[in-house]
């Protein structure tokens, strides 16, 4: 099984899972292009893409759905807010009804030899999910969008080989940063965007023996930059409740605009 990030922040994301026989993409916030230059650098193809997970409706995850529809002309999965939201999106142009698979939160179903796992998210869209893949007895999640997570949260990332966490922002540098107020308070609510230390709090919580890989996903341009998020987070492991440090695992901050190195388990 592989997890690869295509490109991850606040501009576009789009993330790849797959195994030998199926391959997916969790949201499609980048353009065509971007996406096959990133599947390129693990020797995959668009044309080997089975089906596109849609975990909300924000443009920065479905950017670049219209022209994919079109050119691979595979399902695309989402909730049915989900799925109402993108079919009243106009910019991205028309997308055969056909395409569109509604999926419920809870309710694991199949592509390939890939269990899919959708699991709610507190975020501010129509219906958002996260989403959880099992195959031949690995699993990996995206876990994106969230402003808080709660113990199903946690249970739904339970004995993961690997995983991308949102590390959004950091909670000074948007304090004071530059956003109006209202964005402010939005990204801080509970409907909001996971902070660096609440995504090292909520990685204390599934951290296990046998994790593979954390990529710490969706940094704002704005508000959060790379190392920082990696400490941040790789503080609050050190000084959990956990028996673990963060240099026992392979924690790395996901690339905006281009692949990240790939983890394959």
């Amino acid at each position: 099984m592989d997890l690869c990030s295509l490109a991850s922040g606040s501009s576009g994301n789009c993330i790849y899972v797959g195994t030998d026989q199926t391959s997916v993409l969790i949201d499609a916030g980048v353009s065509a292009k971007l996406a096959q230059s990133g599947l390129e650098t693990i020797g995959r193809t668009l044309k080997d893409i089975d089906g596109i997970l849609v975990t909300h409706e924000h443009s920065d995850h479905i950017r670049g759905i219209g022209v994919l529809a079109r050119k691979l002309g595979v399902p695309i999965y989402g909730t049915k807010g989900t799925l109402d939201a993108v079919r009243g999106c106009a910019s991205l142009g028309k997308i055969d009804g056909g395409l569109y698979r509604e999926i419920c939160p809870d309710e694991p179903f199949w592509i390939g030899d890939m269990q899919i796992e959708p699991f709610e998210t507190s975020h501010d869209a129509a219906q958002p999910v996260a989403y959880r893949v099992n195959a031949q007895n690995r699993s990996a999640a995206v876990v994106t969008d969230l402003g808080i997570y709660t113990d199903y949260t946690i249970q739904h990332l339970q004995g993961l080989d690997a995983v991308l966490l949102e590390a959004n922002h950091d909670v000074r540098m948007l304090q004071a940063g530059s956003y109006p107020y209202y964005l402010k308070q939005r990204i801080l609510s509970s409907h909001g965007h996971l902070s660096n230390e609440n995504a090292g709090r909520l990685l204390c919580r599934i951290l296990h023996d046998n994790m593979k890989c954390i990529y710490l996903g969706h940094l704002s341009l704005e508000n959060n930059y790379g190392p920082l998020a990696y400490e941040t987070v790789c503080g609050e492991v050190n000084q959990g409740d956990n028996p673990y440090r963060a240099e026992d695992f392979r924690i790395e901050v996901a690339r905006r605009d281009m692949a990240s190195c790939p983890v394959s388990f």
